[in-house]
This record gives structure tokens, sequence and C-alpha cells, in this order.
């Protein structure tokens, strides 16, 4: 009997406490994309000149990001982790790297010097956060 109250325990600890870091990538994610499309909506008219990102571009965007952010704070914070959503938000994340560097070589946008360090940089966060999720999802 004792062993079956063991691995009762083991089983519960492991259910609740192996999506921790998958939680935290997912949180952390869910800030800063919700950041970036308050401030491509907000800051639109500021942005166009320093980015050489036109505004026509930036609210449809900004607006996907907080729409992605809230979807990606949803995964992060339910009871339990769906291995699932855990999965699309990696695989959205991955896109976003690609689909990124690809209007930079592209030219597609025509950003300004400044621009395209701030799309290469945030290729490489969302990148980073595509990795970290990777790490959690392994971990659940």
């Amino acid at each position: 009997m004792a062993s079956t109250q063991y691995d009762g325990i083991t089983s519960h600890a492991k259910a609740t406490g192996s999506d921790g870091f998958a939680r935290m990538a997912l949180k952390l994610d869910a800030v800063a994309t919700g950041l970036n499309g308050i401030a491509y909506v907000a800051l639109a008219t500021v942005l166009d000149s320093f980015f050489g990102i036109a505004t026509a571009v930036q609210y449809p965007v900004g607006t996907f990001l907080l729409l992605y952010a809230l979807g990606v704070l949803a995964i992060g914070t339910r009871k339990e982790i769906n291995r699932t959503g855990l999965t699309a938000v990696i695989v959205t994340n991955l896109l976003w790297v690609v689909l990124s560097l690809v209007v930079l070589i592209t030219g597609a946008l025509s950003p300004t010097g400044v621009g395209a360090a701030w799309i290469v940089l945030q290729s490489l966060t969302v990148g980073g956060f595509a990795a970290l999720q990777y790490v959690g999802l392994k971990r659940l």
C-alpha cells in the first residue's frame, strides 16, 4: 500500500511540476508579444519614420500580435498545458522568424537601418522563445 501512495504522489508531482518551464516560456512570450503589439498600434506614426515600416503594415501586424499574445497567454495559464497548443505556438514563432528574415532579405518593406536591426532583434527574440518553449514541451 505504501508503494501505491508513493506512486500516486510522484504522479501528481510530475503532472503539476513538469510544466513550469513551458508556462514560464509561454507567459514571457505573451508579455513580450503583447507589448510589441501595443507599440505597433499605439506608436505606429512614430515608428513609421523610425523603422521605415508604413503604418498600413504596423496596424494589422500590431493587432495580430495582440490577439496572438492573448492566445499564447491562454495556453500558458490553463490548468494543464495543451501539448498541441504549445506545439502550435512553437511552429508559429518559427514561422514568424522565417517570414521576418524573408522580409528583411527581400527588402519587401524597405526598412531603415534601425528597422532592419529591429527585425533581426525581434527574430532572435522570437526564435529564443521558440527554443525555450521546445525545451518546455520536451519536459511535459
